[in-house]
Formats: C-alpha cells, structure tokens, sequence
C-alpha cells in the first residue's frame, strides 16, 4: 500500500531525477488522443517515458483518454491493445480513465456510466493487478456521479481555488481555500467505500489567458495554501494526492517555458511540501487506517477539522483550522496515559540547538495531562501531532 505523490503532467524525463529526490512517487503519463491509426507508434511514445521513470525510481499514471467509452457491444480493441501492451511495465502504477465524465455544464454531454463500467470491466480482465482512477469536476450533486461507482477503483476530483476572483472552479458555496476539504468529503461520498485522490493546483485554465479570454490573470497557491489544501485533503480523507498544472507554460517565466516546466513554482511552494508528505517522520500515517481515538476540540470550534491515524507506533492526529480568528485551541480524548507528544515539521529547543547542526534539531514537543492539551492555530494552520502508541 502506497500513498501516490503524483504530478501531472510532471517535468521532461530530464527532470525526474530532481522531483523523485524531494518525494514524488508518480508522473501523469497517457494522453488524450489516442487514435487506432497510429496506435503502435503512440504506445512506443508512452513505452519510452515508462522506461526514463522506471530509470528514475518513479511510477506512472497512464491516461487511456477516451477508450474506456465502450458502447454496449463495443469490442474496445484499442483499449486492448493499450493494456495489452503497458500492463506489465515496471513503471505502471495506475491507469487514469476518462476526465471529467460527469459533464458539469451540460449533463447531455456527460459520458453515461454503462459505458465506462464496461471499459473498466475490460482493463480489470486484462490486467488486475493496477487500479482504474477516474477524476471528476468539483460541480454537481452527489447522486450525479454514485452511478460512476463501478467505473473505477479509485474515485477523485479536482479543484483549483486559488483565482481572481477565488472559488471560480467549483459551484460550491465557499470561495476559500478550506473549499478542499468540502468537495473530499462530496467525492468521497459520491465514491461510497471506494478510496479517492485528490487533485490540486499548481495551474490551470482559468488562470490561463487565452485569445477569447485574455483577462485572466495568472495565481498560484503560496507554499501556506497548498499545504493548508494538502493536509485539508488527507484530514478529510484522501488517500493520495495529484498537483496539476506545471506543464501550463503560458503562465511560466521564459526559462520555465523553455525547461518545460513550472521550476519556479516547484521550488516556491511544492518542493517542500513533497518533502514533508514523503518524509520518515510522516509517510507512515498517509498508508495507516484511522484510529478510533476520538480527538475533539474542547470547547467545539466548527473550524477545526481533525483525524487519526494509528500505526503500531504512533497514534497521528492532524489538525487543520479552515479559517476563524487566531486562538489558542484545546484539542481532547487522547488515551489517558499519553505524557505528551511532537509536531512534526515545527522546531523550538530549550536550549536551542548548536549552529550548523540542524540535523539534530528536534520536533516541537507538547505536553499532554488527562488527554488534553492546547495549541495555537491561524486561519489556514494544519499541525500534525504525534503520539507515542498507547
């Protein structure tokens, strides 16, 4: 069991040595256009990139486009040849399914469910062994898309919010940030007990001028909001995480475009984060199921969202503060002989460590009594604690 750090689209195969050093487990591969015409030269395309990420420790996340529409009675022998031909790669961690099917603009156009089930019914016959993931748009109702159920093993959505004017991606009634954590709990609804990814922005189309919209003006997260998006996700429940948008080069520096690729945002803002998602110290709690220790805010605050991981080790709890005031919070109903615990990612020593060994700085520590303790929380914090197991 994996927790998939996946960018999509990632950087050129000259690059995937730098993003699987930080952490990054998965690269989108697949495309759009696949056509029966020139399939065996599209498959050697998507052969080759396989082999530069096998060659760089990193998985791929293959994009079968439109083939799994499968009409009834539709043989889908492109979609065979496909699967046939990538499914036993090394680098193959996931098959991405169609985009989007449930057509937010115009149900008429939405893909009907029958027909993806049947292609997801094809690829689990050919190849058992690597899930389907299919990634909806954040608009619509939750009974819109239950019918998509068995047209996947992994359900998702994505959602951008970061935008002039913000919350444009969805039709969610909140335009913050925090909006990530409400559209998980909609997919993970809409995906009943099927797990589900979530995918946020590094760009985007609308963030993207174009010849008839040239008004748009580029935005990007800071390293704070996506990593508020991030945890909010896994809080409510995601089990992996995609970042979309760094091969957007219309809305890249010169150099960047001419790398390829969003460099400048990926030291900015998601360099860090990956780091911190496929840390030691973290990277345990992503793939560990839920605890049923019953952390709670004490008093109640209907900003703060939490939930617990346990490991034979460690009982993890992250917190996240979708907005409010800053305060002082007081969290409860740990096990009654945890003494305290750590914050992982924050550093405060007494006395403070020596210069230049910061290698040997500890965690923030924290002290527990009767299962309680207090802590400082802004609009947008997320802290993850962790706990001796009781």
């Amino acid at each position: 069991m994996t927790f998939p750090i996946v960018l999509s689209n990632g950087p050129p195969p000259t690059g995937f040595q730098t993003v699987a050093d930080a952490g990054v487990t998965m690269i989108r591969a697949g495309r759009a256009d696949w056509n029966e015409a020139t399939l065996d030269a599209q498959i050697a395309d998507e052969r080759a990139l396989l082999d530069d990420a096998a060659a760089h420790g990193l998985k791929c996340w293959v994009w079968l486009g439109a083939l799994t529409n499968l009409a009834a009675g539709a043989a889908g022998a492109p979609l065979r040849r496909v699967v046939e031909a990538l499914r036993t790669h090394p680098a193959l961690g996931a098959w991405k399914g169609q985009d989007e099917p449930r057509n937010p603009f115009n149900p008429a156009l939405s893909i009907p469910p029958d027909n993806l089930a049947r292609g997801h019914r094809l690829v689990a016959s050919l190849d058992p062994d690597h899930p389907l993931v299919i990634i909806q748009a954040p608009r619509g109702s939750v009974d819109g898309l239950v019918p998509y159920r068995p047209a996947f093993d992994i359900g998702g959505v994505d959602i951008y919010p970061v935008s002039y004017p913000p919350g444009i991606h969805s039709d969610f009634p909140n335009s913050d940030i925090s909006v990530v954590g409400d559209v998980t709990q909609w997919i993970r609804r809409a995906a009943g007990t099927k797990p589900v990814w979530v995918t946020l922005q590094i760009a985007w189309s609308g963030v993207t001028p174009t010849k008839t919209n040239p008004d748009r003006v580029p935005r990007f997260p800071s390293n704070a909001e996506l990593r508020f998006m991030a945890y909010q996700a896994i809080a409510n429940g995601a089990r992996g995480l995609a970042f979309f948008g760094g091969h957007i080069t219309a809305v890249q520096s010169p150099a960047d475009a001419g790398a390829g690729w969003n460099w400048t945002f990926w030291r900015q803002s998601l360099e860090r984060l990956v780091r911190e998602l496929s840390s030691t110290a973290l990277g345990p709690a992503l793939i560990a199921p839920r605890s049923n220790v019953n952390v709670h805010t004490q008093p109640h605050s209907a900003d703060i969202e939490i939930a617990t991981r346990q490991t034979a080790q460690f009982l993890y709890v992250f917190v996240v503060s979708r907005g409010g005031t800053t305060s002082q919070i007081g969290l409860a109903g740990l096990p009654p002989n945890v003494g305290g615990g750590e914050v992982l990612f924050e550093y405060a020593q007494n006395p403070p460590p020596p210069p230049l060994a910061p290698a040997n700085q500890a965690f923030r520590s924290l002290a527990v009594t009767g299962g309680a303790f207090s802590d400082w929380f802004a609009p947008h914090d997320a802290h993850v604690y962790r706990f001796p197991a009781a």
